[in-house]
């Protein structure tokens, strides 16, 4: 995907969280219990706050150099949409070639955070449209790349971050129209294939709902899983564990 489709993305679904907030911040969150849309709202704005402290310093922002939450008083819809604002213009004034600060070793640059604020916006924005029963679909683009993403740079990147004994033992294929993704678990690390190959299990769907799925947003009745049910827990669990 280009830098420009992310961006789009990216201020297309923050503006529809945005919308929809209004209506009612205290309304709950079914996908995430104990959330509800002021805490989505709050979560989301930090997080833009943090990658322009990524992006502005080139270093691990300390825990002075951004914004969590707004001031006392200030409204937090329109909180929200100025933290927007000075992502996509830090975004835009930098271009996805300049350096920065990223938790992933192998891309220190901007273009990392103009995916990761995409794939981000999009998973919050489901969020917030599931208090108002609203949800629409993600974009099929979209949502085969953030398959990719949450598979690489979360799951088997950080695989270390589910301890020295994961769940689940085995090959995992992760299927949605022509692509696949081979998981391979192992005790304390993921190896992740784009290949096709021998599997012992299958979890496969529609690009958005699988996307969605992955990340905990979706029952297993929104895809199709087949072959060891204990391999598909371990898969499941493990990502529960480097996506919260």
């Amino acid at each position: 995907m280009t830098p420009e489709t992310y961006l789009k993305h990216l201020r297309a679904d923050a503006d529809r969280m945005a919308d929809l907030a209004v209506r009612d911040l205290e309304a709950a969150v079914p996908p995430c219990p104990g959330w509800d849309v002021r805490e989505v709202m709050t979560h989301t704005g930090a997080v833009y706050s943090h990658k322009v402290a990524c992006m502005r310093k080139a270093a691990r922002p300390e825990d002075d150099d951004w914004v969590r939450e707004p001031a006392d008083g200030e409204d937090l819809v329109a909180w929200f949409r100025a933290r927007l604002e000075e992502l996509v213009t830090e975004l835009e004034e930098r271009g996805p070639d300049a350096p920065a600060y990223t938790w992933y070793d192998a891309q220190q640059n901007v273009l990392f955070w103009y995916r990761r604020m995409a794939q981000e916006t999009v998973v919050h924005r489901v969020d917030v449209e599931s208090a108002f029963d609203e949800v629409t679909h993600v974009d099929d683009e979209l949502a085969v790349d953030g398959i990719d993403e949450v598979l690489d740079w979360f799951l088997a990147y950080q695989a270390e971050d589910v301890g020295p004994d994961g769940p689940g033992r085995g090959t995992v294929a992760v299927r949605t129209g022509d692509h696949i993704w081979r998981v391979h678990l192992l005790p304390d690390d993921v190896e992740l294939s784009r290949d096709p190959g021998a599997c012992d299990a299958v979890v496969s769907g529609e690009p958005s709902e699988l996307l969605l799925w992955l990340w905990g947003r979706r029952p297993d009745t929104a895809v199709t899983l087949e072959g060891d049910p204990e391999l598909l827990t371990g898969l499941r669990e493990r990502l529960r564990i480097v996506t919260q």
